[in-house]
């Protein structure tokens, strides 16, 4: 059983200058990644990883931390619009032709969002070894929101009312709602055949999640990226990193 590990931290982050390697507890960011995929790759056999930047700055941490690569992300797949899945595949296809193989399972870790430990990992990779029929599997969080109760969208006739309802039933209470969860952006498993069948986003008909048994969130703005220091530095975490 092969298995690829993805590193995307592509330069030029808007939101969060150098996000990717930019210092927490004195380590870049992108150090809490390559740390938890080489941790992976003492635990399982015959698993690569793969660094996907477009930035020579990037490329040189990584180096530092351990990462080497020999490919560098064409610049069309370096834009805003640039769907993550498809910068995924390409340097799948790179990897897999260098070294004349075909990986069963692909696990995408995000440079961004690095609250998630080995035991996630473990416990989410047999998750959907177990299943079949599954072909993803993505980390969430239980929701502090809900569509069917406390969410709203305008509509048509320029008011307001929930974004999802259910038909012939009023939701009351928060309790009653039906579960939903937030997409963390942690990580993601992909059998092989996800890319043969050309997908083209993580929410397929045939995915599973892995509900994270603790705090995990993602770094989109300044803020963001202070309160994950915030914890990191003064050990507020609820588990080991």
């Amino acid at each position: 059983m092969k298995i690829l590990i993805t590193i995307c931290a592509r330069g030029g982050s808007k939101g969060i200058p150098g996000k990717n390697i930019k210092e927490i507890n004195e380590r870049p960011l992108i150090d809490y990644t390559i740390t938890l995929a080489n941790n992976f790759k003492k635990k399982y056999k015959d698993v690569e990883i793969a660094l996907s930047t477009d930035s020579k700055e990037i490329i040189t941490v990584a180096a530092q931390c351990g990462l080497e690569t020999d490919y560098v992300r064409p610049t069309y797949l370096a834009t805003d619009s640039t769907g993550k899945i498809t910068a995924i595949n390409d340097v799948l296809i790179h990897k897999e032709s260098k070294l004349n193989i075909k990986f069963d399972y692909i696990l995408d870790l995000d440079v961004t969002s690095p609250l998630r430990n080995l035991k996630d990992l473990e416990n989410a990779f047999n998750l959907i070894k177990g299943n079949k029929e599954a072909i993803n599997l993505f980390s969430v969080n239980n929701s502090s929101r809900n569509p069917y109760f406390n969410m709203v969208e305008k509509k048509d006739n320029g008011f307001y009312s929930l974004v999802k309802e259910i038909k012939d039933e009023k939701v009351l209470s928060r309790q009653k709602a039906p579960k939903v969860y937030d997409m963390n952006a942690s990580f993601y498993f992909y059998k092989r055949k996800f890319f043969d069948l050309n997908y083209k986003a993580a929410v397929t008909d045939k995915s599973l999640i892995y509900i994270m048994p603790h705090e995990c969130f993602d770094l989109d703005n300044p803020l963001d990226f202070e309160m994950l220091s915030y914890l990191i530095l003064n050990n507020k975490l609820t588990f080991p990193l």
